[in-house]
């Protein structure tokens, strides 16, 4: 296939409108009239997995997180976002990002149904009356305990952290994959008992509890992680043409 009917394809279903304003989804490095018959799926476009890529022989690295977030006047090897550049230059290969527009279309609801979320509504609106993370309702009332070990089992994950009384029932959730911190306003409005995303600070963790909100924090990776399994399901339905080959799921840090 080319490439630019690959992104086509992708684009129908998660169209770069729906990313938010500060965002860079879409073709990062690349030709769009590059023949494509090989696809390696990764959450990030680290030199570890554009060395993947090129050992399973890709044409194309499909990411989650954008190869080029913060402007960059200069393509060397002198900085990491360089190396990265060069690194799928010298590969042959193109690398295309799909980030909130993913979020706001696929990864929310995705999340949702894996904590089995009914009733669910958009936590904060984006573009068209979709958006950034969920508002749901949880299987039963737990308590924030149980709840944790639900997103611990729910994304396999080796731990998570948590701000509140593992005690405290909760049931209704806001869910934001990713980093959470600037959800903290939507969950309170919202009137959630429990906020479950990542990356969220001492502060802004102790002041969701003293607002009565717990938060089950399972880091940046923990639920985003999903996007690699469903962007092969994905392309294994829409580019049947492809040959698609997925990053290992594996936490980015360790805890000892």
């Amino acid at each position: 296939m080319v490439l630019q009917e690959i992104i086509e394809r992708i684009e129908k279903r998660y169209p770069r409108t729906y990313a938010c304003s500060w965002d860079n989804t879409g073709l990062q490095v690349g030709d769009r009239n590059q023949q494509v018959e090989t696809v390696y799926v990764a959450l990030d476009a680290t030199e570890k997995t554009i060395g993947a890529a090129r050992e399973a022989g890709a044409q194309l690295l499909l990411t989650h997180h954008p190869l080029l977030f913060e402007s960059i006047r200069q393509v060397t090897t002198d900085t990491v976002s360089g190396r990265r550049v060069l690194a799928v230059l010298a590969a042959g290969m193109s690398c295309y990002s799909m980030h909130t527009n993913y979020d706001v279309l696929g990864l929310a609801d995705l999340a949702a149904e894996c904590l089995g979320l009914t009733e669910t509504v958009v936590l904060e609106e984006v573009y068209g009356g979709e958006g950034i993370g969920r508002i749901g309702i949880l299987p039963e009332v737990m308590t924030v305990e149980n709840c944790a070990m639900l997103v611990r089992q729910r994304f396999d994950l080796p731990n998570v952290k948590v701000f509140g009384d593992p005690k405290a029932q909760v049931r209704r959730t806001a869910l934001s994959p990713g980093a959470g911190k600037s959800m903290a306003g939507a969950a309170k409005a919202c009137g959630a008992e429990v906020l479950i995303t990542g990356d969220i600070d001492h502060h802004t963790g102790i002041d969701l509890w003293d607002a009565g909100i717990a938060v089950i924090d399972a880091g940046h990776y923990g639920i985003e992680h999903i996007y690699i399994e469903d962007l092969r399901k994905f392309l294994e339905k829409h580019c049947p043409e492809l040959q698609v080959y997925t990053a290992p799921v594996e936490q980015p840090f360790m805890v000892l």
